[in-house]
Parts: structure tokens; sequence; C-alpha cells
């Protein structure tokens, strides 16, 4: 059998789907600001309801993906989508586009909680037995973040092109969901559980989970509050023009494809403790770096190494809350977490640079992306050394609970995929 044909296609695009929104959202809140009567302000606020929204059904859809079935709420995900975002694209009145942009996000947010739940699924899987290229988790996690990594940067580089107005990036997410829609049909329609064990609806290594789930906002609240403020930083501290500054967050998208490829060529050959551990600290230094950047060099260098280093820490942030539990739980419940913090990112930047300066503000973010590394990377060498028990039960008895052949039948791993 063909390690390519047993890739599941459709949780590449629904990740990809699902996690556009957050890697659009400085262009997205940009046009806001200049195409609607908002102040910048009010437009980062729109932006951040987008994903608090995303985050929220994450939240409340963590333990359902199996008793409504993939199948059917990657739909309702995709149309909520699809209806949300073009309809806030297709309208000038703020009071729509507000209730499209949180209506787009809480499908967005349904549909990667399908994708986190499904990512954990083949998981599961690999660990019965099918030791095939598509079973790792964190490969078919690096596959989505490559695909939303080159999507999101053809969208930078086409949407400017196309002219002003608030509407194009929401329209680009909402076609987006109709593109993948047509992939859901391979999805398994419902996934019965079978209640054998006493308990089984318990979250497993709830330590763990929870101390995960603590730290990642903090790590992606960090992360984006740069992002927030990069643009002004290269015009405002390093005196570049918008056409460098444009070209350096070119470039630094590419340097994220490269990252996303990188940690698909590593897979778990390096462990998970040494990529977050290490990575974190790595990418405090360059948020350290680029925050005080005065001159093309350095802020080229912070902007283009922090998207390198970022994709490849997240891919295996993933992959390590996918391994605490194989019905993906936990792996909803940390990315929802993580787009608490993005969304709070940017707000968090400006505060930081109005009252302290940029170059403070990078060394704030510094130490807390250092501080929360220690509790992420204690997870990750507590997880890594040991077989994943779920309630008490022998990992073989996972797939007992979560049964692996109606999944492969499913994705039709016996024949092409592509």
């Amino acid at each position: 059998m063909s390690a390519v044909r047993t890739l599941p296609w459709p949780l590449v695009a629904l990740f990809s789907a699902g996690y556009l929104a957050p890697y659009l959202l400085p262009t997205t809140v940009g046009r806001l600001d200049s195409g609607l009567p908002l102040t910048a302000t009010q437009a980062g606020a729109v932006g951040s309801a987008l994903l608090l929204s995303a985050a929220t059904a994450g939240f409340l859809l963590a333990s359902r993906v199996e008793r409504t079935g993939p199948r059917a709420l990657a739909r309702a995900g995709l149309a909520l989508a699809a209806l949300g975002y073009g309809g806030a694209a297709l309208t000038g009145a703020v009071p729509a586009v507000v209730a499209g942009a949180v209506l787009g996000g809480f499908g967005s947010g349904t549909v990667t909680a399908v994708a986190a739940s499904g990512i954990a699924a083949v998981g599961a899987a690999g660990r019965e037995g099918v030791r095939t290229w598509g079973r790792d988790p964190h490969r078919v996690t690096t596959l989505g973040l490559l695909g939303v990594s080159a999507l999101a940067g053809a969208l930078y580089l086409t949407i400017p092109r196309l002219g002003p107005g608030h509407g194009l990036p929401l329209a680009a997410m909402a076609l987006t969901a109709l593109a993948v829609w047509p992939l859901t049909g391979r999805l398994p329609a419902r996934t019965a559980p079978v209640r054998t064990t006493a308990g089984y609806d318990r979250l497993p290594h709830p330590r763990a989970g929870l101390l995960l789930a603590a730290a990642m906002p903090c790590w992606s609240l960090a992360q984006n509050a740069l992002w927030g403020v990069s643009g002004r930083i290269g015009l405002a501290q390093a005196h570049l023009t918008e056409v460098t500054v444009g070209a350096v967050f070119a470039v630094a998208l590419g340097a994220g494809l490269l990252g996303v490829v990188v940690a698909g060529a590593l897979g778990p050959r390096l462990g998970r403790a040494l990529p977050i551990g290490a990575g974190t600290a790595l990418i405090a230094g360059c948020v350290a770096l680029s925050a005080a950047a005065t001159d093309l060099p350095a802020f080229a260098a912070g902007e283009i190494l922090w998207n390198l280093l970022y994709p490849v820490v997240l891919s295996y942030v993933i992959a390590l809350a996918a391994s605490l539990d194989p019905r993906g739980r936990w792996t909803v419940l940390v990315g929802s977490a993580s787009s608490l913090g993005t969304a709070a990112g940017p707000l968090a930047g400006s505060v930081l640079a109005a009252g302290a300066g940029f170059p403070a503000m990078g060394r704030v973010l510094a130490a807390g992306l250092l501080l929360v590394a220690v509790p992420m990377t204690a997870v990750a060498l507590r997880t890594g050394r040991r077989a994943l028990p779920v309630t008490g039960l022998p990992v073989l008895e996972v797939p007992v609970e979560t049964p692996a052949v109606p999944a492969r039948r499913a994705y039709d791993t016996a024949s092409p995929n592509l």
C-alpha cells in the first residue's frame, strides 16, 4: 500500500480552512480599518471577536465530534464560515460585518475541531500498528500547516493587487470554505462510541492536558502581540518603506513554508520536548530582536527567523496534544486555548508598545515565552517516554473505544486519495 494513499486529505484540507482566519488576521483587521468607518482599535476588536468565536466553538465541541458525526459537523462549520464571511464581505454596514465575522469565526472553529479530532484519531490508528506516513499525526499536522501557510502567502501577495475594500480577505475565507466542502464526503458520517468502560468519557491525562492548555494562551498571545505591531515597527522604528516591509513579510511567509517542510521531514525523530522547549526559546530571541530592530537587517532577521520557527513548534505542540487523547478532545481544547491568546495578542501588543515602546514590549514578550516554555517542555517530557493508557486500559485497547477500521474505510485508504 502506498504511503501517499493513506493520507487523510480531508483532514488536511479542513485544518487549512479552519486555520486560515488567524493567518489572515493582520490583513483582515487592516482592511476593516481602512475600508469601514472604524478606528484601528475597533477594527482590532472585530478581529478579536472573530477569533474568540472560533475558540468558543472549539471549547463547546471538543467532546461532541464523535457524537454528532465528523461529516455533519464539518459541513455545518463550512456552511457557517461561507455564510458568515461571505455576508460580511458583501455588506458595508458595520453591524452586519461584525455579525458575519463572528458567525464565520464560529464556523472556522467548528471546522478546526473536526480536523483536530480526526488527526488524533489517525494517531490512534497508527498506534494500532498501521505504520504508514499518513498515520503519524505530526506529519498530518505539518501538511495542514503547509497548506494554510501556502494559501495565506498567496493571498497576501494577491489581495493587494485586487484593490481596496474590507471584503477581499473575508471573501477569500468564504471561498476556501466552499472549496473544501466536496472533500467532506470522505469523512465518517457518525462514530458511535462503544461504552465498554466506565468513565470512558473522562479526559485522560488531565494534569498534563490542563497544563498545556493553560500555557497555550500565553504562548500564542506573545507571538501575535508582535505580529499585530510588526508593520508599525518596520515603518516607524526601522524607518523602512511600506514596500520593503511588505517584501520582508513575503519572505517571512516563505520561511514559514520551509519551517513546515522541515518539521514534516524531522517528524518524531527529535521527540517533542526539544523542539517545543528549545524552539520556543529561540522564538523568544526572535521576538526581542524584531521588536528592537532599527534597520532592515535586524528587522528582516527577526521576522524571518520567527516565521521559520513558529510553525515548527506549533506542529509539535498539536502532535503533543493529540497524543494525550486519541479522541482528539485535548487537541481541540489546546487549539481553542491558543485561539484565545491569538485573539488577545494584537491588543496586548498595542497596549505594551504604547506604554513602554517597542523594545520594552519585545523584552516582556520574550520573557513570557521563556516562562511558558518550562511547563510545555515538562508536559512533553512527561508524556514522551510512556504509552498512553486511556482510563487505565493498555494502549492496545484504545481502538476498542475509537475504532480504526471504519475510519480507514471512511478515508478510502485502500484506493487513491489524490
